[in-house]
């Protein structure tokens, strides 16, 4: 340790990695690990999500409020575990964004691409709030690396009880 410097040379601050990814300005890079799960989503009074296979028909009494007062959207989601290449962490991906949705799904419809597990995609995001846009683009076919199968082997995500409130 150098006399002058408060910290060791090599000193970095521990980063805490969350379980859940969430899509930050720029590119997001990552690997789909799992098959989807779908269902619908809404965000009650106490700031929690509620998760439902089907949509309720009705809005929901717990459902909260936006700033005008009004029930805010349930939302349609996919959920699947990634690998997220910013944080070198397998993740949990909950996607409600119809753009994002609809790039993937084109590109998982389309026989050159297919099943998203075998290539790396880039979700880019720009702008805030009500202008908020991303761009979907896959990278090349891949294998998946030897450093993400250890990281899904020692995953601790389970995404099987989505559905449980």
């Amino acid at each position: 340790m150098a006399k002058d410097n408060f910290f060791p040379d090599d000193y970095e601050a521990p980063v805490d990695v969350s379980s859940f990814m969430k899509f930050i300005d720029g590119d997001n890079t990552f690997r789909v690990l799992s098959s989807a799960i779908v269902g619908y989503e809404y965000w009650n009074n106490e700031s929690k999500p509620v998760r439902s296979q089907t949509k309720p028909e009705e809005t929901p009494a717990d459902i909260s409020l936006n700033k005008e007062g009004k029930p805010t959207a349930v939302k349609h989601f996919w959920a699947f575990l990634v690998y997220n290449y910013d944080v070198n962490a397998v993740q949990s991906l909950e996607i409600t964004q119809s753009t994002v949705m609809k790039g993937m799904r084109s590109l998982i419809e389309n026989p050159k691409w297919g099943d998203p597990k075998g290539y790396d995609i880039t979700v880019t995001r720009t702008g805030k709030d009500l202008l908020t846009k991303y761009a979907v683009v896959p990278n090349p076919h891949a294998e998946v690396t030897p450093e993400v199968v250890e990281a899904l082997e020692k995953s601790e995500i389970d995404l099987s009880n989505i559905f449980d409130n």
